[in-house]
């Protein structure tokens, strides 16, 4: 890791909250993403970028967008660690009571987003805070980033518990982290949200969506992992990864997997699929398998499974997604 610009690292005080936003391609949007950090008020914080792999000319307008600040940090990583790692490195440069973070083609909806969050956060029963994810030029809710059960669309605006955040815009208290031991780095890209969210539901945690907080999504394609690509294998192979995790046995998989395959087939990206399952048979073939507690799985019947079909609840063993 070297340091690029902007401070050496955080105050040695206590302060509220760390920003993180990770960096690779799309320029424009990463620094209106900083801005939108910096303009956060009412709240002490200090923003962490993390560039993995941008272009020289790229990382030197991401240096000059930091410049000799005192409250932000651009430092460069040696290699593409992913979302999950290029955050638990970003995360672990801090030491804020809370850790933020928001995609590089998103800001904030207002200059006191982060003052909410923190303050959402002193409720010591959350582990993390869900943002809104509504789209930047209208408004109007990013489905692709609707992380939750479809029936609770109607209610987008309001606030309740939940099984999981979008990373796109979301909010974390620290201790919860330290417990639960950060992002599944295997995972590279794709549901290290929920793994995160499910070792803390199981340790009595609560996540609160809030939709009165809102991220402001441009969708950005550039540097995305396309549907068509890579981010369909690891769509697939992270979700099997996570239930095994928990203890399920491939033949109770197997209605999740044969629907993956038929999914795969009808868009095209069925070689994707049949790549990805072997591939998490080797990514959990050491596991030390767990289960969730009673309350966790209480938590869950309660706060997903209650939105979502019958056969869902009986044949994927209550897991959200």
């Amino acid at each position: 890791m070297r340091h690029v610009a902007g401070a050496a690292g955080p105050p040695p005080q206590a302060y509220d909250a760390d920003v993180v936003i990770l960096a690779l391609g799309r320029t424009d949007e990463t620094i209106a993403a900083i801005h939108s950090a910096l303009a956060q008020q009412q709240v002490t914080r200090h923003v962490f970028v993390v560039d993995q792999g941008s272009r020289p000319e790229d990382l030197a307008r991401l240096a000059a967008a930091v410049g000799s600040r005192e409250d932000a940090t651009l430092v460069s990583l040696d290699a593409n660690y992913g979302v999950a790692g290029g955050r638990n490195r970003g995360i672990a440069l801090g030491h804020g009571q809370v850790i933020a973070a928001i995609d590089n083609d998103a800001e904030f909806a207002e200059s006191c987003s982060l003052a909410r969050l923190v303050a959402t956060l002193k409720d010591r029963g959350v582990a993390a805070v869900a943002c809104r994810i509504v789209l930047y030029d209208t408004g109007e809710d990013d489905m692709s980033s609707w992380g939750y059960p479809i029936g609770l669309l109607p209610y987008a605006a309001e606030c309740f518990d939940v099984a999981t955040f979008v990373g796109a815009g979301h909010a974390i208290r620290r201790a919860s982290w330290d417990a639960c031991g950060g992002y599944d780095e295997a995972l590279f890209f794709c549901w290290e949200e929920l793994d995160f969210c499910l070792r803390a539901i199981a340790r009595g945690w609560r996540i609160r969506y809030c939709g009165d907080i809102a991220v402001r999504h441009k969708v950005s394609a550039e540097g995305r992992v396309r549907w068509s690509g890579e981010r369909w294998r690891y769509f697939v192979r992270n979700r099997l990864y996570i239930e095994r995790k928990w203890g399920a046995s491939w033949f109770v998989l197997a209605p999740r997997c044969a629907g993956y395959l038929i999914r795969g087939a009808r868009n095209g990206l069925l070689r994707q699929t049949l790549r990805a399952l072997p591939a998490a048979m080797r990514l959990s073939a050491t596991l030390p398998m767990k289960r969730l507690p009673e309350n966790a799985l209480a938590y869950l019947r309660e706060n997903d499974g209650a939105y979502r079909g019958a056969r869902w609840r009986e044949a994927l063993r209550l897991l959200p997604g």
